[in-house]
């Protein structure tokens, strides 16, 4: 399928899923759908809870911070003994110690940042028992996240937001689950291995070659790790390896799970609040923001590899071609990599760390942007908002008004917690890579010098902070500087955001609404679209500019117009150099 009508099929399905999907998860979170319900009683049994006993959003805070601890320790103990588990027909022993917080720190914060191969690394039982479920978790309080928000715009005078117990358990039956397994069935049908019958050994009589081929549960995990933009894949190789990616239809599959609820959730948003048109405001931002990122990348990744050209090879029709799968190509691959960085998914099809400078541009700047477009599940809607509560006071100030966001008052209180959820992540990022290229350890771990490899640290604490996972693959990031750090990362990406966004919804929860007149600023027009758009662009850029110029755009000059501007490239070079020296 080319790479026109692959875009076609792609926009025809999300916009069917926009409509339906989105529809049914507002059905599902307003508990108008039960035909589970003989499931649920039970959970809330157990729980002691149910949907008549809602919390506040200390409460709702506390029990999401709560769970989350709760699978992180869990979690580490199971991936220590995991030597000592069933479901390990390859006998791998436990993972050590700084890899384990990482990886368990990774997959709860919806990161699944990987610094091991999966296949040589983890042994079944790890892999569904303990990895798999977190996909399905993490993604589950992702959502919940962002539906208690949503609450806190339609409630008024209220001092509750739901009941995250609640909220989880039907976000994993009604949604999570039956997608996931329908998505599954189709990956096994196109080839896409399972199977718990341990690895394939190959002898070669003719060559005297024997090889080992593992194989593994890949398919399920497969469905899930995309539908809950996880990106974390059972084979090192994630998604470029034929046993989880085996054709062109499961490639584009991968990239419609990944976008899916991220877009539908702007529909159940505007149902939710009474206002479709609000939703497709956020919709229409998204898709603006996605669209440039795709389009640009998508362009520059057609163009040849510099690097291969300076070796003598001056005909490259197919574009850079360089790390990448001959069955994808160049501009399918750009597509699948930047949906799985505007996501918090982070899965590849091809080496980033092999793109062109601006081809690179594209995925680091696009988590840059906090990952709102459409972000990962949850997360992308509840983070945008945080944008819109700014965009709103904006504008609120532009027209002399108290400004006013679905007809609530947006006062010093939410643009204070708008304000810290979105300054978060680039302050993380920053001081993060500040540190890393300042101390040896850190600067042990990029393969490559100068503007590159200044690029690979930079990459690695933006990904980790958004809680992407995706990664310039030249940096080694399995030691204890990395894996420390990263996790630290991880953990305020995640929650240092998710956080504020709950406590704007009791905030906004417990306000009345306050009747539109003739003078309120709309939200809910092509002016409010541009003006969200502006404050996420220069919000990004503001922040990153600079940390940006010294590793992509350094590349870039270097590689392509170096005899154009050599000094501007030259001091490029010198600035990286001497922050990894």
């Amino acid at each position: 399928m080319g790479f026109f009508w692959t875009i076609v099929v792609l926009v025809v399905a999300l916009g069917l899923a926009w409509r339906f999907l989105g529809s049914y998860m507002a059905a599902v979170f307003e508990t108008r759908v039960h035909f589970l319900g003989f499931i649920e009683r039970p959970i809330y049994a157990v729980l002691g809870t149910g949907p008549d006993r809602e919390q506040t959003w200390k409460r709702y805070t506390g029990s999401l911070l709560v769970f989350s601890a709760a699978f992180i320790l869990f979690g580490y103990l199971l991936v220590r003994i995991q030597g000592s588990l069933p479901l390990d027909p390859q006998h791998l022993g436990a993972v050590p110690p700084a890899l384990s917080f990482n990886t368990i720190v990774s997959f709860v914060t919806n990161t699944n940042w990987q610094n091991y191969g999966g296949e040589t690394t983890m042994s079944y039982f790890s892999q569904i028992g303990v990895l798999q479920v977190q996909q399905f978790v993490s993604a589950a309080v992702g959502i919940a996240a962002a539906v208690a928000l949503i609450r806190g715009f339609c409630r008024k005078g209220s001092d509750t937001i739901g009941n995250f117990w609640v909220d989880i358990t039907r976000c994993l039956l009604y949604v999570l689950l039956p997608v996931a397994f329908l998505a599954g069935i189709v990956l096994v049908s196109q080839g896409a291995v399972m199977t718990l019958a341990g690895p394939v050994t190959v002898h070669d009589a003719l060559n005297h070659v024997t090889q080992t081929i593992p194989r593994g549960p890949a398919a399920f995990m497969g469905s899930i790790m995309q539908l809950g933009t996880n990106g974390g894949g059972f084979f090192n190789a994630d998604l470029a390896h034929p046993f989880e990616n085996p054709t062109g239809l499961t490639n584009l599959l991968y990239v419609f799970l990944t976008l899916s609820i991220g877009f539908s959730l702007t529909y159940t948003f505007g149902k939710m609040v009474g206002s479709v048109r609000h939703g497709a405001a956020v919709l229409g931002a998204m898709v603006i923001i996605f669209g440039a990122w795709v389009g640009f990348t998508s362009y520059a990744e057609h163009q040849p590899n510099p690097a291969v050209a300076a070796a003598g090879v001056t005909a490259q029709p197919t574009g850079n071609m360089e790390g990448k799968e001959v069955r994808f190509g160049d501009t399918s691959s750009a597509l699948f990599n930047v949906s799985m960085t505007q996501t918090s998914d982070g899965a590849v099809d091809g080496a980033s760390d092999s793109y062109n400078a601006m081809g690179g541009f594209g995925p680091l700047t696009g988590m840059m942007l906090g990952e709102v477009s459409p972000g990962g599940v949850g997360t992308g809607l509840y983070t945008i908002l945080l944008f819109a509560i700014v965009a709103v006071f904006i504008g609120g100030l532009m027209i002399g008004r108290t400004p006013e966001y679905l007809g609530k008052k947006i006062q010093a209180r939410e643009v204070k917690l708008a304000g810290f959820g979105i300054l978060v992540m680039p302050v993380v990022v920053l001081v993060f890579t500040g540190i890393a290229v300042s101390v040896h350890a850190g600067r042990a771990g990029p393969l490559n010098g100068g503007p590159h490899g200044f690029s690979e640290i930079l990459y690695a604490f933006t990904s980790q902070s958004n809680n992407n996972g995706s990664a310039f693959a030249g940096l080694t990031g399995n030691h204890a500087f990395y894996n420390v750090m990263g996790a630290i990362a991880m953990l305020l990406g995640r929650f240092a955001v998710m956080v504020p966004a709950l406590g704007l919804a009791g905030a906004l929860a417990a306000k009345k609404t306050v009747p539109a007149s003739a003078g309120t600023f709309r939200t809910d027009n092509t002016m409010f679209v541009g003006l969200l758009i502006g404050v996420i662009i220069i919000v990004g850029a503001l922040v990153f500019f600079p940390a940006v110029a010294l590793g992509p755009i350094a590349t870039a000059l270097s590689h392509k117009f170096y005899s154009v501007v050599p000094a501007l490239s030259h001091v490029g070079h010198v600035l990286a150099g001497r922050l990894l020296r």
